[in-house]
């Protein structure tokens, strides 16, 4: 069978790819990487795509960690903001998360309807990209964005996945895909300083999280797949030793024009 991979972005999108194609969502600021952090701290972790439906789904667990955003406010009665660096700080991890955002968890439930789903940030995507090679010939790999725009930090993660899938023999589906994984393949993470989502984190005073994503690139080692509406882990070991090709990123701000943010 044909190997194929597209980039494509906005949850509206995803409804293209229901048969046929496993699907990777991508919201690096934040959704994913939010909902990674958790999973991989051993939290329980349930993204929902409206205030309301989180606020159903936490009624079903006791003592459950509210969180997230819609248009940039945290909702009224919710504990916590979509922060992945205050929810790594936090030691309450027998308390399910149930978290809302603005994009990212419609896009992930969106995707849930599909045939596989998975989900990438700048921390899993070499270890995301390995294991679809193994399981999945045809990958769709789907930006969150925000108001209608493909964030550049999007656009790079989904370069990340879907450029090392074209290292082992995957076709880029159309020439937007091609152009994604030409532009953002080979840059550093740090290449997103001038997205607007890290504008709002500036302008918000919500920069520790920006610098806990760039921070925590590639370190980690498994898969996140949604399974009956939980975000679950599989780690390296229940996966293939075949791993696709690492690019170096480690460029420094200043050798991609910015010196500081």
């Amino acid at each position: 069978m044909r190997k194929s991979v597209v980039i494509d972005y906005l949850p509206e999108s995803v409804q293209r790819y229901r048969r046929g194609w496993a699907i990777v969502v991508v919201d690096v600021i934040r959704a994913t990487t939010t909902v990674i952090t958790a999973a991989a701290s051993g939290r329980r972790c349930f993204p929902a795509p409206t205030i309301e439906a989180a606020q159903v789904l936490a009624q079903r667990f006791h003592d459950p960690l509210l969180a997230g955003e819609t248009r940039g406010e945290m909702p009224a009665g919710f504990e916590m903001d979509n922060s992945p660096s205050q929810l790594a700080a936090r030691v309450d991890t027998h308390r399910p998360l149930v978290l809302v955002s603005s994009s990212g968890t419609r896009a992930i439930q969106e995707a849930s309807l599909c045939e596989a789903t998975y989900l990438a940030a700048f921390r899993n995507h070499s270890a995301t990209a390995a294991y679809l090679v193994q399981h999945h010939p045809r990958v769709a790999v789907i930006g969150a964005g925000s108001k209608g725009e493909f964030r550049e930090e999007d656009q790079i993660c989904c370069a990340y996945v879907a450029g090392a899938l074209m290292d082992r023999c995957y076709l880029p589906e159309n020439q937007q895909t091609a152009e994604v994984i030409e532009r953002w393949r080979e840059a550093p993470p740090a290449a997103c300083l001038g997205s607007r989502s890290v504008d709002y984190l500036r302008r918000t005073g919500q920069l520790r999280d920006l610098d806990f994503i760039l921070a925590h690139v590639d370190d980690l080692r498994a898969v996140f797949t949604m399974r009956n509406g939980e975000v679950e882990m599989i780690p390296e070991s229940q996966f293939s030793n075949v791993q696709p090709r690492r690019v170096e990123r480690t460029r420094s701000l200043q050798q991609v024009g910015f010196s500081e943010y």
